[in-house]
């Protein structure tokens, strides 16, 4: 069973940690927008893409007994590198020695021992801008401290995504979209032109996992029906919305098939990896 993850950040990664639990066969397709933090300052200072979404992906499906796999998340707290991970500035260096991201993930992923795939969702670094109800936001940082987001683009506005992405979720039989930030996470990768198509396109169940609360600025006051609506009006259309049982959303109305699951455990803040691979087993049983 070929099974697929779209987004970025921590989400994606516990919607990759889930379905590995269902298959081997697991990719995850990964935003590179990122202008904060590490990642930022490494954009900044060497004019490469995005890595820390990549780095916390690659994790989640890393071989958990590589003593590198725990080192990717170690933070340096001194001098020029203090706020740098480790993870960050070994894709870096590579991406900088090499020239070509996608040949940067891959042989990251074969060191740390990779069960399934992360590609990049585009073939270079993109920068993420937003027209708002107050006009218009510049970079993922900026956008994320924006409210009434109407719509997102990316420079370049024909930014490339990697065949082996586009090919992987055209033969999905599931792809999960999200959970993570609606726009500077989850559509920051859903909207590289290649991506939209091959979501549109595949013969895949679409799979919306919903944010367990809204996120203040980038979706202050959203509905559930909001959330879906904004993903509709990029062109991407689940086919289900998972939704927590304890989340705000549970009780609100929404056009999709719309499955009101537990999702969290004891933390009601984040997702629970081995609830969530259940839903999406659940769902895969129930069509």
């Amino acid at each position: 069973m070929k099974l697929v993850a779209v987004g970025g950040g921590h989400g994606t990664a516990v919607s990759l940690r889930a379905l590995r639990r269902l298959s081997a066969d697991v990719t995850g397709v990964v935003s590179v927008a990122d202008d904060g933090g590490s990642t930022g300052r490494l954009r900044a200072l060497l004019n490469v893409a995005a890595v820390g979404d990549l780095r916390k992906c690659l994790g989640a499906l890393a071989d958990p007994e590589n003593p590198l796999t725990a080192s990717l998340e170690h933070r340096f707290n001194v001098g020029e590198l203090a706020g740098h991970a480790v993870g960050n500035l070994l894709l870096v260096g590579l991406l900088d020695a090499t020239g070509n991201l996608e040949e940067t993930v891959r042989a990251v992923a074969q060191v740390l021992g990779v069960t399934g795939a992360i590609i990049p969702a585009s073939c270079e670094g993109v920068v993420l801008n937003a027209t708002t109800e107050e006009g218009s936001s510049r970079g993922q940082s900026e956008v994320a401290r924006s409210s009434g987001i109407r719509r997102l683009h990316l420079e370049p506005a024909n930014a490339a995504a990697p065949i082996e992405a586009v090919e992987t979720i055209e033969r999905a039989d599931v792809v999960l979209i999200g959970p993570g930030s609606l726009f500077t996470s989850v559509l920051a990768a859903c909207i590289v032109p290649g991506i939209t198509q091959a979501l549109a396109g595949t013969a895949a169940t679409k799979i919306y996992v919903a944010n367990l609360r809204p996120q203040t600025p980038e979706t202050v006051n959203f509905t559930l029906q909001d959330h879906v609506d904004a993903l509709a009006h990029h062109g991407v259309y689940p086919d289900v919305v998972l939704v927590d049982e304890y989340s705000l959303f549970a009780a609100q109305a929404c056009t999709l098939d719309t499955r009101v699951i537990a999702l969290t455990h004891h933390n009601r803040l984040v997702h629970d990896v081995t609830k969530l691979s259940d839903a999406v087993r659940e769902e895969l049983e129930r069509r």
